[in-house]
């Protein structure tokens, strides 16, 4: 076997998108990379699906064309990690194959279905008083009622698809299912079960499936996949996963970790309080902390994390880079009558150039971003998202780059409940994801809220990046303590006390523009 520098880890990363595929050297230097897309399918009930064959086979086209560039000697290829989007559900038989398309996190239809659940005569916020203080006291958290956890795909199975209820051999998040499809086990991590919510996560050296939350939700243990640490290596490939990667059967797959947690660990944000702020289809601000914690009101707690003995702040806001999509696809390059093309292949670079024409605050445009509803800093599914405050004399720029600002503004919407939930001032926030490859969105970022941004090198292969350092640690080459001097800082973005002043003005309009309109929203988007 090659020593330990020569080694390299193919990472799997498995976004809303579709995957990214890399090999990454044991230090975190990817050497090559690929990406693969996968269709979303949405639906007008709430409904959103994708098709687990269409990951499996987007992962081993890129996969291939990773590997098929030679970089490497093919036995320098000594493991497999794979992280992914999280909140989502694959019901899969006996025989291993999906039964249906996976549930994406983004879908609501179980909504009606977790109210039954964590409901009862006596309520805070909408939960009854008992069954919220046995969730939480457990879990560190209960049900959202957004209907968008994996426990509310189960349930609206369960109860608008009992044919796939009854057949389902095991629920599986998607990086356990393509574990599933790598080593022919079934297995979730501590992490990767979390949303299920029926899990003791009091003690975090030892996560298991509590009989009184199996009971609660009303759901059947043997349909869940046995537990693992985030660490552990699940063992090598099958031949036919060999076969159709390019791999040898010798290559170990390691449990992994979602891709808030690999985030995480690729941002080398790992200590206690170091914060990160990830920036792709959605966004979060998390970090880990020296305790367990649980915030209702913000709906934001405390969880196990990939790294032993740690907890991090899981929270989510759903739409932040998908909004330029949506501005890219729906309005500036719709396909219809009035289509001008194709948009060109630099769009988004396009998008930094004309951004930087309009003037700090876009003329006092408001962009919110809430285009699919809300989970973190409020959870809110009927909320939309729109341009406010538009004039006769409001240009082009103004409106892209008030996209790139509501983004921001609802990160420190989230940052206020961060910091309040850790009580102390979090700083600096290391920004990574696809948004952070614009240096106009990290300065915006640091300037709405007034924090110091420290841009990752390659922000984009963060998640893969983390995944990789996973897998060093399981295989014995690296610790978690030496992560944060592996990642490197390609610009650090201090605020500009020049913006202060509008950007604080715009940020109170902007919280205002929810107060004023959440009856609204609930009115025009109630299921």
């Amino acid at each position: 076997m090659p020593s330990a520098a020569d080694q390299y880890i193919l990472a799997i990363d498995l976004g809303t998108s579709g995957p990214k595929v890399a090999l990454v050297s044991m230090r975190g230097e990817v050497v090559a990379g690929a990406f693969e897309e996968t269709p979303l399918l949405l639906f007008p009930n709430g409904g959103a699906e994708q098709r687990p064959d269409d990951w499996w086979n987007a992962v081993v086209k890129a996969a291939r064309k990773v590997i098929g560039q030679n970089l490497v000697p093919v036995e320098s290829i000594v493991a497999l990690s794979c992280t992914g989007q999280w909140s989502c559900t694959v019901a899969v038989g006996r025989d291993g194959r999906p039964l249906m398309n996976a549930i994406n996190w983004m879908d609501t239809r179980g909504e009606p279905y977790v109210r039954q659940v964590t409901g009862g005569p006596l309520k805070i916020q909408g939960y009854g008083i008992d069954k919220l203080m046995a969730w939480v006291r457990l879990t560190g958290g209960i049900p959202t009622h957004s209907g968008k956890d994996s426990i509310a795909h189960i349930l609206y199975l369960k109860h608008e698809r009992p044919e796939i209820y009854g057949e389902t051999h095991k629920f599986l998040e998607p990086k356990d299912y393509l574990n599933l499809r790598l080593t022919g086990k079934y297995a979730a991590s501590y992490d990767s079960i979390i949303l299920h919510w029926l899990t003791d996560n009091r003690d975090i050296a030892n996560v298991y499936y509590h009989d009184r939350l199996l009971a609660l939700a009303g759901v059947d243990r043997d349909k869940f996949p046995d537990l693992k640490h985030a660490g552990d290596l699940l063992g090598p490939l099958t031949p036919e996963a060999a076969a159709e990667l390019g791999l040898r059967e010798t290559v170990q797959v390691v449990a992994g970790t979602t891709d808030a947690q690999s985030a995480a660990l690729g941002s080398g944000a790992v200590r206690d309080y170091e914060t990160h702020l990830y920036l792709g289809t959605s966004s979060w601000i998390s970090c880990h902390v020296p305790f367990k914690k649980t915030d209702l009101f913000n709906n934001m707690a405390s969880l196990p994390s990939a790294i032993p003995g740690r907890y991090y702040i899981a929270n989510e806001q759903e739409c932040a880079g998908v909004c330029l999509t949506f501005l890219r696809d729906n309005l500036l390059y719709a396909k219809d009558e009035l289509g001008t093309g194709a948009p060109p292949s630099d769009v988004y670079q396009l998008f930094d150039r004309l951004a930087e024409q309009a003037p700090p605050g876009s003329d006092r445009v408001i962009f919110a971003p809430w285009l699919y509803g809300e989970r973190t800093p409020i959870e809110d599914h009927t909320v939309r998202g729109g341009f406010f405050n538009v004039s006769l004399k409001s240009a082009r720029q103004d409106l892209v780059r008030a996209v790139f600002e509501g983004v921001a503004y609802n990160a420190r919407w989230l940052l206020g409940c961060v910091e309040q939930f850790c009580n102390r001032r979090l700083e600096p926030l290391n920004m990574i994801g696809g948004g952070a490859k614009s240096g106009l969105w990290c300065q915006i970022h640091a300037d709405v809220l007034n924090r110091t941004i420290r841009q990752v090198k390659d922000p984009l292969w963060a998640n893969v990046r983390g995944a990789t350092f996973l897998a060093a640690v399981a295989l014995g080459t690296m610790k978690f303590d030496e992560i944060s001097e592996r990642v490197e800082i390609a610009k650090t973005y201090q605020p500009d006390p020049a913006n202060r002043k509008i950007y604080d003005e715009l940020f109170k309009e902007f919280l205002n523009i929810y107060k004023n309109n959440k009856q609204m929203y609930a009115r025009l988007n109630r299921v």
